[in-house]
């Protein structure tokens, strides 16, 4: 550039070149400490320093400084450049700004104005915080209002109760214990309002105070801006505290709040003041107290409204230390209960079963039902061939061996007056004998087959019991007159030994000669059983529930558990909820003894019912019941008696002293383990009472589970855990349970005959009998002299008195009558041979194994030990 300045002129220059400085903030700011100690501190807040050429921001940029726009320079004459430099009113030249200055300005300006905008936004925004939090602070002093009004009305109200309730006692018990009530009724708490002392200006923390409002607690932030501080929550306490340690903030604003006790309080007070001195006597309740069988004492407590303290005091009297914890019997309880003046109703688990069976019918709406006549006899007298005779049915042919094992029930129609005959065929084996008195109990009549050529055999009088017992009447049937060596009379006569006496002998029983065979005289039978219904006149009432007898039960891997049922009241429907013994369940399904499907079962009709949530046991009385939660009590009863009874059988600790007795002779008995599997209830029944017979005080059989269906996995599996053998009686092992048993060498045995199956099972308990050892005397000898031999030892010569001597037999050698050594011959010798037997009068040499302390005198005894096999 070109100086174009006069010599007389003075250029003024900066010293240095123009920039924007940093902007300093200084200000104070008080610190607290701890103990109420504070500190001033001085604070500077300076901008932060940039490079030539950063924007800086706006807060940090200080105003610029006026400076003169240049005017533009002109271009001297002659191509060269002179511009003049403009100059002052006292004469001093100002520079030109240059472009990154002008750009630095304009920038400055612009922070300047975007610094303006935020400001104005921030003061909006402030001001409508401000509002909201006057509209929320104005609606929370609106609902302390309404509840201080509302707190009000309650005090008036409890105090118009207290006068109410004073006006009663003086009524009641008289003015002097209602003048001991009223100065405890006429108590207040003294309610203090403590006025909060001027507030502390804490660290950044101002109390601001307004035209409309109270001092508002608000906290200063960076930059001046306002923030309220939300005031803590108060806690309720039952009186005014005593201020402790500095003033705060929280105990500033709950300076002027009110404490009152609450109701609850009062009404302890009230009656801490009272004391015992009123008394007031507490009218008594009388309740009828419901005792179960055990009950705890905190129950016993509850129930008579009383305190268990008490009844813990009563039996501590009594020199028994309870907790409240404690089970007590019912006898107990009603003692106690009676003592405190409750009436006791006794109840126990057991009255779940009430109303359930035998519940009086007071309908006389009744109508004739069938008999139920049940057929018994001896084994192969023809009673299932006098059934099929009359069924025009075959069911022997279906039979094991020829010999009924199967409990059944059947229906006949008579052929001249048209009327239903119900049947109950019994097996006659020995084993079966729970099944013959199941069909003696539910029967009206008793068909006593007897056959001709066989005479009366003891379960023909076992038959007869069993009808005496059920006190049903009873009708003879003679069976087997065809043939040959048939003798009727001899059946009559050998019937009086059991005080039966039929009508040809001048008794009252009847009696009717018939043949299954050729069908003789089967319809003067059911003209006989007719005529003995006539005479009993049977009635009931088939329009309500039912109730029955289960006569058999299986698992039907198809059907599932299938139960012959015999309704003997009332009528049995598809869909009713049923009972028997500890199962229950919802019929399913009804299907007669022909195979028909039925709709529902009168009185007297045998019927298959499906619906069973398991098999119930044979015998078990089957009840219709109104819903399942009472199905349920019931079944869950009996199950919990079941296995109590279970428990109580293997643990035998419960019993009498002759059972501990008896367990004390039988402990170290062996045990034969068998799990048993049949078709049905009965066949199992009858499989287990005779496996019990067998069992003696040294071996017993000891079964580890029986059950109904078919051999399965998990019956082999417990086999092998106790290497036992399995049962199946009429069932199969499926084929994974056959090809498990194979690999684990458990053995299964199939029977289908009830008699194989208890021989076979009592030959391998009888080898499991110690044998029996029995001596058989060989001979006495004498010893005359001992011998001395070298390798040898000592010899006794002897002589035989009587009977032989075996070489290697047992000997006791007895001196003075007294046995001194038990061994056996190691020689006999004859002479210088070796012999096997010397005979009575001869002598011979003798010597005893590992023994030789023998002398002169002595008598050698020889005798042979056999042992005896044992069987049950």
């Amino acid at each position: 550039m070109v100086d174009t300045k006069t010599p007389g002129d003075k250029l003024s220059m900066p010293s240095k070149t123009l920039s924007l400085k940093p902007r300093v903030e200084t200000g104070t700011v008080r610190q607290s400490f701890s103990h109420g100690r504070s500190k001033q501190v001085v604070v500077e807040k300076r901008g932060k320093r940039r490079l030539p050429g950063e924007t800086a921001s706006p807060a940090d940029a200080p105003a610029p400084e006026p400076v003169a726009k240049a005017a533009p320079a002109r271009p001297a004459p002659g191509g060269r450049s002179a511009p003049a430099a403009p100059r002052s009113g006292s004469g001093v030249v100002l520079r030109t700004l240059t472009e990154d200055e002008r750009s630095a300005r304009a920038s400055a300006l612009a922070d300047a104005k975007v610094r303006e905008e935020e400001e104005r936004r921030i003061a909006e925004e402030e001001a409508k915080r401000r509002a909201s939090r006057e509209g929320i602070e104005q609606a929370e002093r609106e609902a302390a209002e309404a509840r201080r009004k509302a707190e009000e009305e309650r005090h008036r109200q409890e105090e118009e109760a207290k006068r109410k309730a004073e006006q009663e006692a003086k009524r009641r018990f008289g003015e002097a214990e209602a003048a001991a009530a009223k100065p405890a009724a006429a108590a207040k708490p003294a309610t203090t309002t403590a006025r909060a002392p001027a507030a502390v200006k804490a660290p950044g923390v101002a109390v601001e105070a307004e035209e409309d409002e109270g001092p508002r607690l608000v906290r200063r932030g960076p930059g001046g801006a306002v923030r309220p501080v939300a005031a803590p929550k108060t806690t309720h306490r039952p009186g005014p505290q005593k201020q402790r340690g500095r003033l705060t903030v929280t105990t500033a604003l709950n300076a002027d709040e009110v404490r009152e006790r609450s109701i609850a309080s009062f009404r302890r007070r009230t009656q801490r003041l009272k004391g015992h001195a009123s008394n007031e006597a507490k009218e008594k309740l009388i309740r009828e107290v419901i005792i179960p069988e055990a009950i705890t004492i905190q129950e016993l407590a509850n129930r008579m409204s009383e305190r268990a303290v008490e009844i813990i005091r009563m039996l501590m009297k009594q020199g028994a230390i309870h907790k409240i914890t404690d089970v007590i019997d019912a006898d107990t309880a009603q003692l106690i209960a009676e003592e405190l003046g409750h009436t006791v109703k006794r109840v126990a688990a057991s009255d779940v079963e009430e109303g359930l069976f035998d519940v009086v019918d007071d309908s006389t709406d009744t109508e004739p039902r069938s008999p139920v006549v049940t057929v018994m006899g001896h084994v192969d007298h023809g009673k299932t061939s006098l059934l099929d005779a009359l069924r025009h049915a075959n069911v022997v042919s279906g039979e094991a061996g020829g010999i009924t094992q199967h409990i059944g029930a059947y229906q006949v129609t008579s052929p001249e007056s048209g009327k239903k005959i119900t049947f109950i065929d019994t097996p006659g084996h020995a084993a079966f004998t729970a099944m013959r008195a199941r069909g003696a109990k539910v029967t009206d009549i008793v068909v006593l087959v007897v056959a001709a050529d066989d005479g009366v055999m003891p379960q023909t009088v076992e038959a007869i019991n069993h009808a005496k017992a059920a006190k049903v009447p009873m009708i003879v049937a003679i069976n087997k007159i065809d043939k040959p060596d048939a003798k009727p009379e001899r059946v009559r006569t050998e019937l009086l030994q059991y005080e039966v006496q039929v009508e040809s002998l001048g008794g009252e029983v009847v009696d009717v000669e018939v043949s299954a065979k050729n069908k003789t005289n089967l319809d003067r039978l059911l003209e006989m059983i007719a005529l003995q219904a006539d005479i009993l006149e049977l009635k009931t009432n088939s329009q309500r529930p039912a109730e029955g007898t289960v006569i058999e039960a299986k698992l039907d891997r198809g059907r599932g558990p299938v139960a012959t049922v015999l309704v003997q009241r009332g009528t049995l429907r598809i869909g009713d909820i049923i009972v028997a013994g500890a199962e229950m369940g919802r019929v399913r399904a009804l299907i007669s003894d022909q195979g028909e499907n039925l709709e529902e079962a009168g009185p007297s009709v045998p019927v298959e019912v499906l619906g069973f949530n398991g098999p119930p046991e044979a015998g078990d009385r089957l009840a219709v019941v109104e819903n399942e939660a009472r199905a349920r009590q019931v079944t869950s009863y009996r199950a919990h008696q079941k296995r109590e009874n279970a428990a109580a059988s293997i643990s035998g600790m419960r019993g009498s002293l002759e059972q501990m007795m008896s367990q004390l002779k039988t402990a170290g008995r062996k045990e034969f383990p068998l799990i048993v599997k049949a078709d049905v209830q009965g066949s199992l029944e009858a499989i287990l009472g005779s496996l019990e017979k067998l069992g003696t005080d040294e071996v017993a059989a000891r079964i580890l589970h029986a059950g109904v269906g078919g051999i399965s996995e998990s019956d082999v599996t417990l086999a092998e855990g106790f290497n036992a053998a399995i049962i199946g009686f009429s069932v199969r092992a499926n084929k994974e349970a056959a090809a498990a048993a194979k690999r684990n060498g458990i053995e299964i045995r199939y029977y289908n005959i009830i008699y194989d199956l208890v021989d076979d099972i009592k030959k391998a308990m009888s080898g499991l009998l110690a044998p029996t050892l029995r001596e058989t005397m060989l001979g006495n000898a004498q010893i005359l002299e001992i011998f001395n031999i070298s390798k040898v030892g000592k010899v006794a010569g002897c002589r035989v008195t009587d009977g032989t001597v075996e070489r290697g037999a047992n000997v006791r050698l007895i001196r003075d009558n007294v046995v001194v050594h038990e061994g056996k011959l190691s020689t006999l010798k004859r002479f210088k041979d070796e012999v096997k037997e010397v005979q009575a009068g001869q002598e011979c040499g003798m010597a005893f194994e590992n023994y030789g302390d023998m002398r002169a005198g002595d008598v050698i005894e020889c005798y042979r030990v056999e042992t005896i096999q044992r069987s049950l």
